[in-house]
C-alpha cells in the first residue's frame, strides 16, 4: 500500500489530456480530497462501531468481547479497498470507480448494475447523513424536533449552494470540521489508552442498557451480522477514486495519496475505538451514542466532551459534501457514454458539473421530505449499494490482473479476490437482514435504473442513426427555402428581423394575426408607405389566439410541398436585467411553443438586447 509502489502495466499509462481542465484553483490538492471527499467515511466513525456493539449486544457481556477482532477484520478489509482503489485510480485515471473497471473487464450490463449501485448509495449518503446530523441536533435541541423537516432542507441547500460555487470551495469551507473531528476523535483514543478506568460516565448515567440479559451463543451467524453492520463505516472509501478529475495535475498521484491518508486515519479511529470499548467496558444504553460514551470515558464530562459532540453533529450534517464530489463525476461518464443526457457531462465555470450537482440535491430532498427526515427510515437502505459496487470493482480488479500480469500479479489478484468475497458476503449479509425493514426497495429500484440507463442509451442510438454519426454524409446541395418572420407592429426589432431573415432563406414572408379589423387596417397602410420588400399575410383570427394560427399557416404551406425548408424565425426583446423579464409580453415564447408542437418547420428566435 506504499506510494512507491509501482506497477508498469498500469502506472506507467499518461494521464489523458484534460480539454477542460480551466483554471486548476478550482481543483482539489490532496489536503483538498480528505477534507472534500472523505467527509463520509470520516462520519461513519460515528456509527460505524455502534452498529457492531448493538449486533454483539443480543449474545450480552461476552458478545461485546468480540468488538475488537471484529473491527479488526473491518480494518483488514478496509486495507485491501484501498490498495485497490489505490490502483483503481492509477488504471482508471477518468474516474468512476466499479463503473470505469466493471465497464472495461466485465461488460455493459454489469458496469450499469455497478453504476446504479453507486447513485442509489451516494443519493442515501446525503439523506442519511444530513437526517443524522439534524437527529443530533435535535437529541441535543428538543424543541427543534418539529421543525426537524426543514431544519434537513436547509442543511441541504447550504451544501449544494457551495458545490455550485466549485469543489475546491467546498474543500476550503468543509476543511477545518474535518480536522476538528478527527482530532477529536484522535484525542478520544489517546487520551483513553493512558487510562485505567474511565474518566466520567455522566453521559450514560440514568440510561437504560440494551445489553441482553440472557447471553446467548456466540455463533458465525452473529459474527457475520456484526461485521456487516460494522462495514456500514466503510462508506465513502470509493469516493475518491470515482471523482480522479476533480484533482489538480498529477491528478493520479493526488487521488493515491488521498485514498491513502483516508484509509489510514479511519482505520486508526476505527481500531483505537474499539479498543477503548473493550478496555471501558462499555455497553449500548438507550439515548446515547458509543462515541459521546467514549468521549466521556476518555476526556470526562467537560469542555473536550461537548466539542467532540459538536463536531460530530456538524460533520454528520456535512458529510453529504462526498456524494455532491463523486456522484456528479460519475453522472458524466454515463452521460459520455449516452447511458444519461447530455447535460449531465456539462461543466459550467468553477468546474462544476452543475446538472449532477443539482439533480443529487432535487433527489435527496425528495428523500428527505418523503421520510420525514427520519434517519431511521433511511439507514436500512443504507450502504447496500456500495458494497455492490464494492464487489464488482474487485472482481473487475481482478480480470484486470489477469488480462495484463505484471510483475507480482498473483497477489494482486489474490488480494482483490480476497476482498470480492468479503464484501460479497456483507453484501448479501446486510441485504437479508434488513431485507424486510426497506431493503427490498434497494433490490427493486437497482435494475429499474439499469433499465432506465439502457432505455436512454437505445435513444441516443436512434437519434445517431438518424443523424448518420460515423458515416460520410451524402454531397451538400442548395434547396428552396422560405422564412416566415410573425410580426404585430412596424419598430426597429420588424426590420432586424426582416433583415435577418432575408439573409437566411431563398424567399422571405411576414405574417401577423389578425383579430380587430382597424388595427390590420393600419398595419397594412403603414407597411405599404414603409415598403421593406417583403409580402405581409394576414391571418384572421376569431378567438384572439396568436401561436396556433401561425402553426396552422405554417402547416398549410409545407403541405403545397413548395420549399425544401421552412423556417419560422421570432424576433424578440431580451431584457438586460433580470428584473425587466416581467416586463416582456412572452408573444416569442408563444409562438414557439405552438410552433415546436404543432409543426416540423426550424423555429429561429432572433434576440435583440435593449
Amino acid at each position: 500500500m506504499s506510494s512507491a509502489t509501482t506497477i508498469p502495466a498500469v502506472e506507467a499509462e499518461p494521464e489523458p489530456p484534460d480539454a477542460g481542465a480551466g483554471d486548476e484553483r478550482h481543483r482539489l490538492s490532496a489536503l483538498g480530497g480528505l477534507a472534500a471527499l472523505s467527509l463520509d467515511a470520516m462520519a461513519s466513525v460515528a456509527y460505524g462501531p455502534e452498529s457492531v456493539v448493538l449486533v454483539l449486544a443480543a449474545a450480552g457481556a461476552y458478545g461485546l468481547g468480540f468488538t475488537l477482532p471484529v473491527t479488526a477484520a473491518i480494518a483488514v478489509l478496509l486495507a485491501v479497498l484501498v490498495a485497490s482503489y489505490r490502483q483503481v485510480i492509477a488504471a482508471f485515471p477518468d474516474g468512476g470507480g466499479s463503473y470505469a473497471v466493471a465497464k472495461a473487464h466485465l461488460g455493459r450490463r454489469t458496469a450499469l448494475t455497478a453504476a446504479a449501485s453507486l447513485v442509489i448509495d451516494y443519493v442515501l449518503n446525503v439523506a442519511v447523513s444530513v437526517t443524522a446530523g439534524v437527529a443530533a441536533l435535535t437529541s441535543a435541541v428538543p424543541g427543534l424536533y418539529g421543525d426537524r423537516v426543514w431544519l434537513c432542507l436547509g442543511v441541504l441547500a447550504l451544501v449544494t449552494a457551495v458545490n455550485l460555487r466549485g469543489i475546491a470551495e467546498s474543500a476550503r469551507w468543509f476543511m477545518a470540521p474535518t480536522a476538528v473531528f478527527v482530532l477529536s476523535v484522535l484525542t478520544i483514543v489517546v487520551a483513553g489508552l493512558f487510562r485505567d478506568a474511565p474518566a466520567s460516565t455522566a453521559a450514560a448515567a440514568g440510561h437504560a442498557s440494551t445489553l441482553a440479559e440472557n447471553a446467548t451463543t456466540v455463533g458465525a451467524l452473529l459474527l457475520l451480522k456484526a461485521f456487516a453492520a460494522g462495514c456500514s463505516a466503510l462508506t465513502g472509501v470509493e469516493a475518491v477514486a470515482n471523482a480522479v478529475p476533480s484533482f489538480r495535475t498529477p491528478r493520479v498521484r493526488r487521488a493515491q495519496h488521498t485514498e491513502v491518508a483516508l484509509g489510514a486515519l479511519l482505520g486508526v479511529m476505527l481500531v483505537g475505538l474499539a479498543v477503548l470499548i473493550g478496555r471501558f467496558h462499555l455497553q449500548p444504553v438507550e439515548g446515547v451514542t458509543v462515541l459521546a460514551q467514549l468521549a466521556d470515558a476518555s476526556l470526562g464530562h467537560g469542555f473536550g466532551f461537548y466539542v467532540v459532540q459538536f463536531a460530530t453533529v456538524l460533520l454528520l450534517g456535512l458529510a453529504a459534501n462526498t456524494s455532491f464530489g463523486g456522484l456528479p463525476v460519475l453522472l458524466d461518464l454515463l452521460a459520455r457514454d449516452n447511458h444519461l443526457p447530455h447535460l449531465f457531462a456539462l461543466r459550467a465555470d468553477r468546474q462544476v458539473y452543475r446538472y449532477g450537482v443539482l439533480f443529487l440535491a432535487v433527489v435527496s430532498a425528495a428523500l428527505l421530505v418523503g421520510s420525514g427526515g427520519d434517519v431511521n427510515s433511511l439507514v436500512p437502505l443504507f450502504s447496500i449499494g456500495v458494497f455492490v459496487g464494492f464487489t464488482v470493482c474487485q472482481v473487475g480488479m481482478v480480470r484486470h490482473w489477469f488480462r495484463h500480469r505484471p510483475a507480482g500479479w498473483r497477489w494482486r489478484a489474490a488480494l482483490n479476490g480476497f476482498g470480492a468475497l468479503l464484501t460479497g458476503v456483507a453484501a448479501l449479509v446486510v441485504t437479508g437482514t434488513k431485507f424486510t425493514e426497506g431493503a427490498w426497495g434497494i433490490v427493486v429500484a437497482l435494475p429499474l435504473l439499469v433499465l432506465l440507463f439502457e432505455a436512454v442509451h437505445r435513444g441516443y442510438a436512434r437519434i445517431g442513426e438518424r443523424l448518420e454519426l460515423g458515416r460520410v454524409p451524402g454531397p451538400v446541395t442548395r434547396r428552396r427555402s422560405l422564412v416566415v418572420v410573425p410580426v404585430t407592429a412596424i419598430t426597429r426589432l420588424t426590420r432586424d428581423g426582416l433583415s435577418a431573415a432575408l439573409s437566411l432563406g431563398d424567399e422571405v414572408m411576414a405574417v401577423t394575426v389578425v383579430h380587430e379589423p382597424a388595427a390590420a387596417e393600419a398595419l397594412r397602410r403603414d407597411w405599404e408607405l414603409w415598403r421593406p420588400g417583403v409580402p405581409l399575410v394576414e391571418i384572421p383570427d376569431g378567438h384572439r389566439r396568436l401561436g396556433r394560427p401561425i402553426a396552422e399557416f405554417v402547416n398549410e404551406l409545407g403541405a403545397e410541398h413548395a420549399y425544401d425548408r421552412l423556417t419560422v424565425l421570432i424576433p424578440e426583446v431580451e431584457p438586460v436585467h433580470w428584473w425587466q423579464r416581467p416586463l416582456q409580453n412572452r408573444r416569442g415564447a408563444v409562438i414557439d411553443r405552438a410552433l415546436r408542437r404543432h409543426t416540423d418547420a426550424v423555429v429561429c428566435r432572433l434576440r435583440m438586447r435593449m
